[in-house]
């Protein structure tokens, strides 16, 4: 039981402030806010699962999976942190006035390949990216391998996947009763800061992969 414990706990302090569902928020809000909040609170529960998923994937068979294709850690990185950068800086970039510009076609569009938007990009790289993902293998290698000790090890990152996830759930599908509480005004300028620190982690996600791969030359 304290095992349980322990690995929940160590979970949740070193994941959650990377997936940081609350500062995504309002990233996912500007991404679908030409959705209806039935369609949302849906999109927002396939994130949660998917999430999930990914990081239940990563810390069980991640090394196995990077060691079956031959690539390290620090590539996941650096192709990662390009990826998280690309599309922090697209939305960076958006304005008011083209998100109203394309309100009605895209949702013409995009309703139809709901399941496809949940995984990417609103899940990978945006909710659970590289930088959660490289954790969560962390966590998965030094974890015990054998026993009854193994179990509880796994049984606690259920746990704290799961409370990651029902975080990201609640976090999404309330997201517009925050907009509609802070106004126009105030989601614009907190979604322009959250593109720039999602621009900053994606650099920061970079350079560890690079650095790594520069110590490993001879």
């Amino acid at each position: 039981m304290v095992q349980i414990l322990k690995t929940t706990f160590l979970v949740l302090t070193a994941l959650f402030p990377i997936v940081n569902p609350l500062g995504g928020a309002p990233i996912f809000l500007s991404l679908t806010h030409y959705y209806s909040e039935k369609d949302r609170r849906q999109l927002s529960r396939r994130i949660a699962v998917n999430g999930f998923i990914l990081l239940m994937g990563s810390y069980l068979i991640g090394t196995r999976i990077l060691t079956f294709f031959d690539i390290s850690l620090p590539v996941v990185q650096v192709s990662g942190g390009l990826v998280v950068i690309a599309t922090a800086w697209t939305l960076l970039k958006k304005t008011d006035e083209e998100n109203d510009s394309r309100k009605e076609v895209q949702r013409s569009v995009e309703r139809t390949d709901l399941s496809r938007r949940a995984f990417y990009p609103l899940t990978l790289p945006l909710t659970v990216g590289p930088g959660a993902i490289s954790v969560a293998i962390t966590l998965g290698v030094n974890e015990p391998h054998r026993g009854l000790v193994m179990l509880y090890a796994i049984s606690g990152a259920l746990a704290g996947s799961l409370l990651i996830a029902t975080c990201i759930y609640l976090c999404y599908s309330l997201a517009d009763r925050l907009a509609r509480a802070l106004g126009a005004t105030a989601m614009s300028v907190i979604m322009r800061l959250s593109s720039f620190l999602l621009i900053c982690i994606g650099v920061q996600i970079l350079w560890n992969g690079v650095s790594a791969l520069l110590k490993s030359l001879p």
